[in-house]
């Protein structure tokens, strides 16, 4: 247990430094959102502004998980801070000379979300090297919390600092926030993996293999991600359909949409502390039923609520946020806990790029059916699904099992 003393000070101290640079990050992409809306006005920049935040972990995600198992996680954590903040400090001070050109922004996202795919593969290995295997669930839930307060303060403080700022100033506090990031994780002594690891002859089509491998063996873990994956496919299209329901159907105006927006991070907000304080809970199965059904149920009603139902929406908004820490909170904890440490970087690079690919491809059926069926019975429809892979994820002997030590 000697590699875990004083586990909470360096954990709560990267974290630290993640809250910041999260939060300036999410303050950024906000403000580049405002921004190419201002200057283009078109849904397709938009769209493929998306586009590019997410297709690197999708492409290159298991390529990256290699990497990340075969280097020294530190340092990698601490150079993809640093790419993303060179990529903003470029981006200021050509803003400084000019009106920024649109493709420029575009490569400037790509390049963040390459740092990105590297970074959060490396953290969520990093983790179990640092805290004891009991304490994962309780740190995976204050992470959640984390990020949930992220998107509480980013739309308002990006809203707010665009009004009164220029763009290059957004991007400068923004890479401070990464700065910083960098130091917290420089500081913190973290456990190195074995040398038989890193003594291998690379091979990069075995090395992903293996990792690939690693997560089919354990038969439990490889089912509750195909059961992710259909949950992020139906699931995840619902975020981008809340400005339609709210506007269109519940006849409302912007204002409407960050309610809708806040509620929802309030509720994984408290969702993401109440994991932190249950975290010892062992039925880790029951907490993602739960958490499928509560989220299902809370569409189904949703589905049903007629255009006067505003008020109900929000607060079901706030159930749907709830549930999330119980999902996405509990199953990182699940592989940090049954996964080698030498594995986990391809294994979460592997997870977050079948993720990726799951949500593009749920948002262009969501928006084809949504159209033609109406938004609200679209929130029906996912609801049923949801509460259906609630229904089947208990009956799965495999993840049953994984409740047991």
């Amino acid at each position: 247990m000697e590699k875990y003393n004083n586990w909470k000070l360096k954990f709560f101290t990267i974290w630290a430094g993640q809250a910041v640079s999260l939060i300036t990050s999410a303050i950024l992409q906000m403000a580049i959102i405002f921004y190419l809306t201002e200057k283009t006005g078109s849904a397709m920049v938009l769209s493929m502004a998306s586009l590019v935040g997410f297709l690197p972990y999708a492409v290159f995600g298991p390529a990256i998980g290699v990497l990340v198992d075969r280097h020294d996680r530190k340092k990698i954590m601490i150079g993809a801070d640093l790419i993303i903040a060179a990529a903003g400090a470029m981006l200021a001070i050509v803003a400084l000379y000019m009106e920024l050109p649109v493709w420029m922004v575009m490569v400037v996202l790509f390049i963040r979300s390459i740092g990105t795919a590297f970074h959060s593969p490396a953290l969520n290995a990093v983790t179990p090297l640092l805290v004891p295997e009991e304490q994962l669930t309780k740190c995976a839930g204050y992470s959640q919390s984390v990020q949930s307060i992220s998107y509480i303060i980013s739309p308002a403080a990006a809203a707010l600092l665009y009004s009164v700022w220029e763009l290059n100033a957004i991007i400068a506090i923004d890479v401070l926030g990464a700065v910083i990031a960098s130091i917290t994780v420089a500081i913190v002594s973290i456990p190195k993996l074995g040398e038989q690891v890193q003594s291998l002859k690379p091979n990069f089509l075995r090395e992903m293999k293996e990792g690939i491998v690693a997560l089919r063996q354990n038969k439990g873990l490889f089912a509750l991600l195909l059961l992710g994956t259909l949950y992020t496919f139906v699931y995840m299209p619902i975020n981008a359909l809340f400005p339609l329901i709210s506007m269109e159907y519940f006849n409302g105006k912007p204002v409407h949409i960050s309610i809708t927006e806040i509620a929802f991070a309030s509720g994984m907000l408290v969702g993401g502390l109440i994991l932190g304080r249950l975290g010892n809970f062992e039925k880790r199965v029951l907490l993602i039923t739960g958490s499928f059904f509560i989220m299902g149920a809370s569409l189904v009603v949703s589905g049903l609520l007629p255009p006067s139902g505003f008020v109900i929406f929000v607060a079901c908004c706030a159930v749907m946020g709830l549930s999330v820490p119980f999902y996405s909170g509990v199953q990182t904890a699940l592989f940090q806990e049954k996964i080698k440490p030498e594995y986990l970087g391809r294994v979460f690079s592997l997870t977050g790029s079948i993720m990726s690919f799951a949500m593009p491809i749920g948002l262009i059926l969501s928006g084809f059916f949504a159209d033609r069926i109406g938004v609200n019975h679209w929130f029906l429809l996912s609801g049923i699904l949801i509460i259906g892979i609630a229904i089947v994820c208990p009956m799965i002997t495999e993840v049953r099992k994984l409740d047991l030590k």
